[in-house]
């Protein structure tokens, strides 16, 4: 209740800028422009004392339609914005304006999180040698290296920038937009600090208390229990079971159906392939498969719709990419992450687009064989 109390006021979405960044124009990331559009506008507002500390923005719905972007690119910027000090979020009341009147002294958020991603990114790029003033790889593929989600390891990045050790250079037709222009430097300590965090976040080690569990209580093909019971089970959070699920479902342990049918275990947690060199491992395979169709989806969805329109049903995708329905699942739930699109359901309900994607390079693929008997 104090939170409340604290703040002044929730700020009416028309007193944003009539003037918002043209994402057009720019090789910046949408969330990057947003978020130096959000910190220009607090500070000078607050000088005109116009919002004062602790009035509360509009949602990030709000925000979202205001400028004409997805909701996770609004969420981005802000969480951007916060790690600078400039916001802070409240559970249960909103995001609020931080104590910016001086921005040299203001408090840079605290994210351990983050804090170990960049440790776990500085030793990585010390060991794998990178040259200076070269691209490195993507935060999409330093978040796969590394076992962790897109935007922690983007946070990680923006800050790398700060330090001097990171550049943003937009080069067309580059899949990455990070230059190295200095080297890291770690301590003894700070290198033994920097593991590789995956085994060291709650969503990662929950995941393995799941596996361990349907181990033990299930066989393949019988349903599992709902999120909240893991969540009351191991003590944690709906959006950290979410989270876990979601991960088992990208290694293919379990297939998620909506309805009825619930989620499922598709192969025992534990379960390896035979090491035989023909053919590919199961996270090679995976990745052939629905990370070949998203690609296609995005540069589907680039040339032949906008914001707001709808997808194709599932069916319909798979019979055109030539695909099982469960490869389109996948690929539609990871370009939802990425904030493209959204699903509604009801009579009216489907796949909507919430966002088009920018343009990319296409990822080059190699051949799989992959074992029917694994399939």
């Amino acid at each position: 209740m104090s939170d409340i109390k604290l703040a002044t006021r929730k700020i009416n979405i028309n007193e944003l800028p009539v003037e918002i960044p043209n994402f057009n124009s720019s090789f910046e990331a949408k969330d990057s422009l947003i978020k130096k559009w959000i910190i220009n506008w607090l500070l000078g507002a607050i000088k005109k004392n116009q919002i004062k500390e602790n009035d509360i923005l509009p949602s990030k719905n709000e925000i979202s339609d205001y400028l004409g972007v997805s909701i996770g690119t609004v969420q981005n910027a802000i969480r951007y914005a916060e790690d600078e000090g400039y916001l802070k979020s409240k559970q249960r009341i909103g995001t609020l304006v931080s104590n910016i009147t001086n921005p040299i002294t203001a408090l840079k958020k605290s994210t351990s999180k983050r804090d170990k991603t960049v440790l776990a990114i500085k030793k990585y790029i010390i060991q794998k040698d990178f040259i200076l003033n070269k691209h490195i790889c993507s935060a999409r593929k330093m978040a796969e290296i590394l076992g962790i989600s897109q935007n922690t390891a983007r946070l990680a990045y923006e800050f790398l920038k700060k330090e001097g050790i990171l550049e943003s250079r937009q080069i067309r037709g580059c899949e990455s937009n990070w230059v190295l222009v200095k080297y890291p430097e770690l301590s003894f300590e700070e290198m033994k600090q920097s593991e590789i965090i995956k085994a060291d976040t709650l969503v990662s080690k929950i995941t393995e208390d799941i596996k361990l569990y349907l181990a033990n209580h299930f066989t393949i093909g019988e349903k599992i229990p709902p999120h909240d019971f893991f969540a009351l089970h191991f003590n944690v959070s709906i959006k950290t079971i979410h989270d876990s699920i979601s991960k088992l479902n990208k290694e293919g342990i379990l297939i998620s159906r909506r309805g009825r049918y619930g989620t499922i275990l598709a192969q025992n947690p534990f379960d390896t392939i035979a090491d035989v060199t023909i053919f590919a491992d199961a996270n090679d395979a995976s990745f052939y498969s629905y990370r070949k169709i998203e690609n296609k989806i995005i540069n589907f969805i680039k040339s032949d719709f906008k914001a707001g329109d709808k997808l194709p049903s599932m069916k319909d995708l798979s019979a055109k990419f030539q695909v099982s329905t469960n490869t389109i699942r996948k690929a539609l739930n990871s370009i939802a992450e990425q904030g493209y699109i959204t699903f509604s359901r009801g009579k009216y309900g489907g796949t909507f687009i919430i966002d088009i994607p920018e343009s990319q390079q296409n990822q080059p693929y190699k051949w799989l064989s992959i074992n029917p008997d694994f399939m």
